[in-house]
């Protein structure tokens, strides 16, 4: 494996979609990128039962889920020629809307940047050890919404 350094990836509650923008603008100098994929993973408003999802509340043993995180980013280094690679995934409460999950890949070429990006959010969604409860519209829960 590669010695990249470990990165942040929990943002508390959603991720704002200004900081997916920011996130995007920053790789304009980087000269060599000739593709990025982004996944995008938002809160549904399901009906579970006849009860309306109003957000959900993400929870996650942080030193465990951080060190999966860092072992699939590496795994996903050494699978594809990828330039960079950037994972965020909320923990607290996220309302219906909002981003929950932001994968961000960048590539010399578009398939290794697509590719890439399916491969982590897979592995994300099978192995992190990050869990969501719903928080259902009638339900008395105090969270909040960013805005």
């Amino acid at each position: 494996m590669s010695n990249h350094k470990p990165k942040k990836i929990f943002i508390d509650g959603a991720i704002p979609p200004e900081f997916i923008g920011e996130t995007i603008a920053k790789h304009s100098s980087k000269k060599d990128i000739g593709a990025h994929n982004i996944f995008l993973g938002q809160v549904r408003n399901d009906v579970i039962e006849g009860k309306t999802v109003a957000a959900i509340d993400y929870s996650a043993y942080e030193e465990m889920a951080n060190e999966k995180f860092h072992e699939i980013r590496e795994a996903a280094f050494e699978k594809y020629p990828l330039n960079c690679m950037h994972i965020y995934h909320s923990l607290g409460s996220v309302a219906a809307g909002e981003i929950c999950l932001f994968v961000f890949t960048s590539s010399k070429h578009r398939k290794d940047a697509i590719a890439a990006c399916e491969y982590l959010v897979e592995r994300i969604k099978a192995e992190a050890p990050v869990w969501g409860k719903e928080v259902f519209e009638d339900e008395s829960f105090n969270w909040k919404v960013n805005n």
